[in-house]
């Protein structure tokens, strides 16, 4: 449907995940088991931690809890998406679909980012401000941190959705992508983007380089603090709270890079790693070397087999 000299778009059509004939369904069981992962990984986390009220009332796993509700979120914008094009003939994805697609991608990539921020502030304030932590890191607190995330997050996304509902797409209607994504879409416009692409621009620079560089800032504070103190003891417990946050920011931000780094039309890996193994990886990190984590596994299993011996 022509309109002068734009035209409406019903709908785009997603660029094959991998170009190999005869692979797509062992690739479908593959990326089908890592989403289930993620799912059940992330869903296990939030249950240990909703159901133990030590965990609950301690604001690292109140962050943690909400770190993995966003990434299960994160992962499910994309795969399934994924999924059905590896086993349908049918590539096409509509406008409004893609709209939605990009914004909840956007919204809740970005609550992971935020939300990394505001877990190295309170990894600051406990090793570094140690006898103000409890006033300071409040339940309130908490909650409110945890809002200006989510809030943030929508802000952002809902404000690149709104500029990319405003231009003309025609001509080609093929992403260069296995799902939509911001750019590769923006880049099928038939219409002037210059300042669409540098309102991005600016919000996104200071959307990604402003907590990180938070965080980079609060583990500078706080390896100063540590390696000041004496006992060797106390070093090690500062380091061992810090590592699972400290590995999944590198695996976070490595990924994000990774993507920034390569053309558009060569970044599928880099998107992959982002999307599915980072999310999948992050519920190991945070279980595998956290005591208090299989703690609370401990825990609850003990009380399943309590209630399931009443029931019998």
């Amino acid at each position: 449907m022509e309109h002068g000299n734009q035209t409406f778009v019903p709908g785009f059509i997603l660029q094959e995940l991998f170009n190999r004939e005869g692979h797509e369904g062992l690739i479908f069981f593959i990326h089908l088991f890592m989403y289930l992962l993620i799912l059940l990984g992330n869903l296990l986390i939030v249950l240990l931690i909703c159901c133990d009220a030590h965990l609950l009332h301690t604001p690292m796993y109140f962050f943690l809890s909400y770190l993995s509700l966003a990434d299960m979120c994160f992962a499910s914008s994309t795969i399934p998406i994924m999924l059905r094009n590896l086993i349908s003939q049918d590539k096409v994805i509509s406008y409004s679909g893609c709209l939605s697609q990009i914004y909840f991608f956007l919204a809740f990539g970005n609550s992971d980012n935020f939300l990394l921020a505001a877990m190295a502030y309170d990894r600051y304030l406990a090793i570094c401000c140690p006898l103000h932590y409890t006033s300071l890191m409040n339940t309130k607190r908490c909650l409110l941190m945890v809002s200006g995330c989510w809030l943030l997050a929508l802000f952002q996304s809902t404000l690149y959705t709104s500029l990319l509902s405003s231009v003309s797409f025609c001509a080609s209607q093929e992403i260069p992508h296995f799902f939509c994504e911001f750019y590769p879409v923006l880049g099928l416009a038939c219409s002037d983007t210059t300042a669409v692409k540098l309102v991005v621009l600016t919000e996104g620079v200071l959307d990604i380089l402003g907590p990180f560089v938070f965080i980079v800032a609060s583990y500078v504070r706080i390896f100063l603090t540590v390696v000041k103190t004496s006992s060797s003891t106390s070093k090690r417990k500062a380091f061992s709270t810090c590592g699972s946050h400290l590995a999944v920011v590198i695996l976070f931000y490595g990924t994000l890079c990774w993507i920034y780094t390569q053309p558009t039309s060569d970044n599928t890996q880099a998107s992959l790693m982002h999307t599915v193994v980072t999310p999948m990886l992050n519920p190991f990190i945070y279980s595998l070397r956290n005591n208090e984590m299989k703690g609370a596994l401990r825990r609850l299993l003990r009380r399943m087999r309590v209630n399931c011996m009443n029931w019998k």
